[in-house]
């Protein structure tokens, strides 16, 4: 039989096995479950559920809401081209508006930071969606189809939310992708956030990223990855400098970003908090079926596995296109180097333009009597059309003076060339 002293001598030896145990984690050691889905749901996930990860627990919409303004920061991942997360983003704007009325602020990735001067304009009623356009250089920033933000920023606007400029000038991304940080200017380094290039979840993502990234194979994956982290950097400085400014201070901050730079924390995230602590959530959307017309494009990328969940809630949703359905033009073109309109380079065979009678070379002077000076006047008048509308198009034909009709229809997809 054991003595009392015995038995606590064994107690506490057993003890600091369990602790030399759980400190030291051995090499093969056993993973109880799945990190990134600890609780999987014992069904099938269907559109409009939404997932608490860390709990694997069914929530509805206004309880995520509840829960997540209980945040400085709510970070939501969107797909660019997806309308399912861009309505998301708009119900959390709208979510943290109502609970702090007047104290709600909006992060972008979509704008670089000297853009920040027409989003003041913006917000203010300066400026309407057109100028907005025009002054942000959007169609040459982004190229997202405007209709995929609209939303949001008109309800921004209208309830006077600051919007921020978060991103990096896409000069000095073009320097830090193609040379290392040490072979910048002194200029360019000066515009550097702090950059921790060390993180390995953000290398692993990116190097998966990389490989099925056919449009950047000959890019050095080093170069990937300095984008990629000065991407993430400077959307948490700019983030932070925000946050942290008199203007900023007492706001919460809805930030929507593309879900690479947001999921499992360690791009956007992680920096802000590494810059200033501070109580966040992340929210993610998953594309369950595909509901659009135009096949998506998708890359063939394999992730690895990360040791945590990628968001704290996941939202399932369809991949959707946008609702209207757009017509174009068919023409390629530039501005006419004396400003008079734009002049035609091509017109795509059996197009709404190759209907109406237009020709290459052709000057093009008004749409409906708007003028046409630069590329946006044209691309913004037609995206204004529906199937069936008529437009009258006022040309110039060596020296002669046109007024073609044009009727509107879908037809194949010209690309409207640029400036």
């Amino acid at each position: 039989m054991l003595s009392i002293a015995r038995l606590g001598q064994l107690a506490a030896a057993l003890s600091l096995l369990t602790m030399t145990a759980c400190s030291t984690p051995a090499a093969g050691r056993h993973v109880l479950g799945d990190p990134e889905n600890p609780y999987p749901l014992q069904k099938a996930p269907e559109i409009g559920d939404i997932v608490h990860l860390p709990t694997g627990s069914l929530v509805t919409p206004q309880q995520m809401f509840d829960v997540v303004t209980d945040a400085r920061v709510v970070y939501v991942g969107e797909t660019h081209d997806n309308p399912a997360a861009h309505r998301l983003e708009l119900d959390t704007l709208k979510a943290m508006e109502q609970r702090y009325p007047g104290k709600a602020a909006l992060g972008m990735e979509m704008f670089v930071k000297s853009q920040q001067p027409v989003l003041d304009r913006w917000i203010a009623g300066e400026l309407d969606e057109k100028a907005f356009l025009k002054a942000s250089r959007w169609y040459d920033n982004w190229k997202m189809d405007f209709a995929y933000y609209r939303d949001l920023l008109l309800y921004a606007k209208e309830k006077h939310i600051p919007v921020i400029a978060l991103n990096a000038e896409k000069e000095l991304v073009q320097a830090v992708r193609t040379k290392p940080l040490e072979e910048l200017t002194a200029e360019q380094k000066a515009q550097l956030p702090q950059m921790d290039l060390t993180d390995p979840y953000q290398r692993a993502q990116t190097e998966s990223i990389f490989s099925g990234h056919n449009s950047h194979g000959k890019m050095a994956i080093d170069g990937f990855i300095r984008a990629q982290t000065l991407w993430d950097e400077t959307m948490a400085e700019s983030a932070v400098r925000y946050l942290t400014s008199p203007e900023g201070k007492e706001r919460h901050l809805v930030v929507v970003a593309g879900g690479n730079h947001i999921s499992y924390g360690f791009g956007i995230p992680r920096r802000v908090f590494r810059r200033l602590p501070t109580s966040y959530a992340t929210i993610g959307g998953r594309e369950l079926t595909v509901q659009r017309a135009e096949k998506p494009v998708m890359m063939d990328v394999t992730l690895p596995d990360f040791p945590s969940v990628p968001f704290d809630f996941l939202v399932n949703y369809a991949y959707e296109g946008l609702p209207k359905q757009g017509v174009l033009l068919g023409v390629m073109f530039e501005p006419d180097p004396k400003g008079r309109g734009l002049v035609v380079n091509t017109v795509v065979p059996e197009s709404n333009a190759a209907r109406a009678g237009v020709q290459k070379g052709d000057l093009l002077l008004s749409l409906d009597k708007e003028q046409l000076k630069e590329s946006l006047d044209l691309v913004y008048a037609v995206k204004q059309k529906h199937v069936g509308d008529k437009s009258t198009l006022k040309l110039e034909r060596k020296g002669e003076i046109l007024d073609l009709e044009v009727l509107f229809k879908i037809g194949e997809a010209p690309k409207h060339g640029k400036p």
